[in-house]
């Protein structure tokens, strides 16, 4: 299977969030490049570094008021006299329709959905190359590979055109799915992070070009809580064209799949010719968040079903954090999509 990563996303190196009030160390570190890599290495992947895309992929679903903050936030807020090392807002809007405002604590503010997603030094570059990295194996798809996998870090799925949040930036699936738009395909988008991917959702819901399906743990009380109901099929033009299908909390594999069956019927209905995985492997039963209960087997049963309907693809990483089965769960997964598309 062909792989995509780029050495300069280690520079985002994010050291704290808040959750529940409390200060804790931020869980989307650095070291798993080295697991998830070693992981992929394992199933067979063989990696290469991605070409530089350009800014146009990452406008064509950004704003460009939100590219220039991310770029420049960090330098402005180091002037502020006792700021914190790290960029994190402590004020926001009460709608998007607000007045954009001048200072560098009101642009936080505006374009950080939570205090999960700390901007540092090295936060754009390490964006910037994991979007690129999406591209990459976008590319790939296009070039006739079947499969192809993006080491991307930080994730992306819960940043929306103007907006970071949980741990996310830039959208890798969302610019990946509108690349292959733009060459001509039909993409949908499966999302099966153990969270709604909320930005996706919010990219692409008053369109109908881009099919977004998310299996999830039911947000009523977990993150990000406000988006990802079932109710929530679209606006628009994009009525009918997104699909939520949370779980209770706990769900195993049995439940998983099942509710995985409705999804790829829906992608089946909308006539995709390819399908951009949005790969959370934190549904995991040990991962910290402990959101659903999927097993190691469990995630290769996930991707042997996937696989089977024999679409074209493009995996990209989004959560999934440091606990002792976290390879594991990427080299089952990998290996899962092969046993599936050899025998779908």
């Amino acid at each position: 299977m062909k792989a995509f990563f780029d050495e300069r996303q280690w520079a985002h190196d994010p050291k704290m969030f808040m959750a529940n009030g409390a200060l804790s160390p931020n869980p989307e570190q650095p070291r798993r490049i080295e697991v998830l890599h070693g992981a992929a290495l394992a199933a067979g992947c063989r990696f290469a570094a991605p070409a530089d895309h350009g800014m146009g992929p990452l406008a064509a679903i950004h704003s460009p008021e939100y590219l220039h903050f991310l770029q420049t936030i960090h330098a402005r807020w180091s002037r502020i006299e006792g700021a914190s090392d790290e960029v994190i807002p402590n004020i926001h809007p009460d709608r998007r329709g607000a007045s954009y405002p001048l200072s560098a604590v009101g642009q936080a503010g505006y374009h950080q959905a939570d205090t999960a997603c700390p901007i540092a030094a090295g936060t754009w570059q390490a964006a910037y190359w994991s979007a690129q990295t999406a591209l990459g194996g976008a590319g790939a798809v296009l070039g006739g590979a079947d499969v192809a996998y993006a080491l991307s870090r930080p994730p992306g799925h819960h940043a929306f055109a103007d907006m970071a949040g949980g741990f996310c930036f830039l959208n890798n699936s969302a610019i990946a799915a509108e690349a292959f738009l733009r060459a001509g395909k039909r993409p949908a988008i499966l999302d099966v992070d153990v969270h709604h991917g909320n930005g996706t959702q919010g990219i692409f819901y008053h369109r109908r070009d881009v099919l977004t399906v998310s299996i999830h743990a039911d947000p009523a009380r977990f993150y990000p809580f406000f988006w990802g109901h079932a109710d929530e099929r679209g606006a628009g033009a994009g009525l009918g064209y997104n699909l939520n299908l949370p779980l209770p909390r706990g769900t195993d594999d049995a439940g998983f799949l099942a509710v995985m069956d409705r999804g790829l019927q829906r992608i089946a209905d909308f006539g995709a010719d390819v399908i951009v995985v949005a790969l959370g492997l934190d549904a995991h039963e040990n991962d910290p968040f402990k959101g659903l209960a999927v097993t190691t087997d469990g995630f290769g049963k996930i991707a042997a079903r996937i696989a089977a309907m024999g679409l074209p693809a493009l995996i990209v990483q989004e959560g999934g954090y440091l606990q002792p089965d976290l390879g594991a769960n990427l080299t089952s997964f990998l290996g899962g999509w092969q046993t599936g598309w050899q025998t779908g």
